[in-house]
């Protein structure tokens, strides 16, 4: 028997699709592949792509074209292959399989089929895996930190997004093969877990009958991990009972990621999120209200087909009305296969990025008083590297989740991975400043 070739992953996209690549690495580990970060040394690059919105595709596309053009033998994963397989074998001749989204547990299999020189196409057409605790998984995050996906796929069909055709339906995993996970992750030494899947409210429905997030978030209590995060928390399954869980939980972190996308019910309707449409400003109250301290972060897209200066303006007041901690803007990229993209009144790009623009502007100065607030607390803070030339550590406080909010930058001496005291001197839009805590400052 031969030595098995040298596999490289290139990981583009969402945190969804890094536990995809992070599973694909453990089972090509547990297979006895070589698996390398440097592309240059690999035989294989698995290119594990994202399929999102347009920006994300040509991010995907550049990176195969610079590997087909060093001659390698590209696998293409994830959304873009599940999206575009025939059109990807046709165009790349250098690509030897692809390997849809609810197919990459099937990765070892398909190199050893490319291996014998068969061009492979594994692409299920409505996915229906997805992996559990006992999935082989190298983890690719920093090491204080950890994702943890509760469901996969998702039931709505909003009108603007791919994501329910390139992942199928929601299916959740139990809980307790999530406590089970988790408890995995704690042990390595893991301070602070991500809850991910498409809608984190709906979790348990298709498996329970009703969502089960309150539950699971009760049983996630029992985990030694300081710090358990919840991601895409639609606001309408923020129910008072889910409010209670996260309130009486002491590791849940009353950090609320809610996808608003919009304000004004016409557009929420257009958007076919009927459900969310004139119940925004009740539910982001009833929140404040159950949950003081919650740090509020949404996302919006400006930009729908036939968004009107009116409704725009409507979004604006909502955003300086609520008070969001963070937020991030998107215009409005219309994707094939979605009703949005044939809708008449698609807007111009630059009205498009003037509306962003105009949005971020309002945010700025409520982020800045937000993390101004924050000047003169001792925050406990997740240190995750350290400025080799300076020395000066940069982490996270609760009030950021990782990629996505600010930072933490810290004088002193602290191992990485650790949580510690820092105390806050100073705050910019994104950004705290501070030091690490000494008693003085904690009294």
């Amino acid at each position: 028997m031969g030595k098995k070739p040298t596999i490289a992953i290139s990981h583009l996209g969402c945190e969804k699709n890094r536990i995809d690549t992070e599973h694909m690495l453990g089972l090509l580990v547990r297979a006895g592949y070589q698996v390398d970060t440097n592309e240059e040394l690999a035989d294989y690059v698995i290119v594990n792509t994202c399929s999102f919105i347009q920006a994300a595709r040509e991010e995907s596309v550049r990176t195969l074209v610079e590997l087909a053009e060093a001659n390698k033998k590209i696998v293409i994963a994830g959304c873009m292959a599940q999206h575009f397989q025939d059109q990807l074998l046709d165009e790349l001749p250098e690509a030897v399989a692809l390997v849809g989204t609810g197919d990459y547990h099937k990765i070892v299999e398909v190199i050893d089929r490319a291996e014998t020189g068969e061009r492979v196409k594994e692409v299920t057409p409505e996915p229906t895996y997805i992996a559990d605790e006992t999935t082989p998984r190298y983890r690719t995050t920093t090491e204080g930190v950890a994702y943890l996906r509760v469901a996969e796929g998702c039931d709505y069909r909003c009108a603007f997004c791919i994501i329910p055709h390139l992942r199928g339906n929601q299916r959740s995993r139990s809980i307790e093969s999530i406590v089970a996970e988790a408890k995995q992750l704690a042990s390595e030494g893991v301070q602070e877990i991500i809850l991910i899947s498409q809608i984190t409210t709906n979790y348990g429905l298709d498996l329970y009958g009703e969502p089960r997030l309150a539950e699971l978030l009760r049983a996630l209590g029992e985990v030694d991990a300081p710090w358990i995060r919840m991601h895409y928390a639609y606001p309408t399954g923020l129910t008072p009972k889910v409010m209670a869980a996260i309130k009486e939980t002491p590791n849940v972190l009353p950090y609320l990621d809610l996808p608003l996308q919009h304000s004004h019910p016409e557009i929420l309707r257009a958007m076919n999120r009927p459900f969310q449409a004139g119940v925004n400003d009740a539910i982001i109250e009833r929140i404040k209200t159950a949950l003081p301290d919650a740090v509020l972060r949404t996302t919006f897209i400006v930009g729908f087909p036939g968004e009107t200066d009116k409704q725009f303006e409507h979004l604006l007041q909502f955003v300086k009305k609520h008070e969001f901690d963070h937020a991030g803007v998107f215009t409005f990229s219309p994707e094939e296969g979605t009703p949005a993209y044939s809708l008449p009144s698609q807007l111009p790009q630059d009205v498009m990025d003037a509306r962003r623009e105009a949005l971020m502007e309002a945010q700025q100065p409520i982020s800045l008083k937000k993390n101004q607030a924050e000047v003169g607390k001792v925050a406990s803070v997740l240190i995750e590297q350290e400025n080799p030339e300076t020395g000066e550590l940069i982490g996270r406080s609760a009030r950021f989740a990782p990629e996505v909010d600010g930072l933490v930058y810290v004088q002193g001496v602290a191992r990485l991975g650790s949580l510690v005291p820092v105390a806050i001197t100073g705050a910019g839009v994104y950004d705290l400043y501070g030091h690490v805590a000494t008693a003085a400052d904690q009294i």
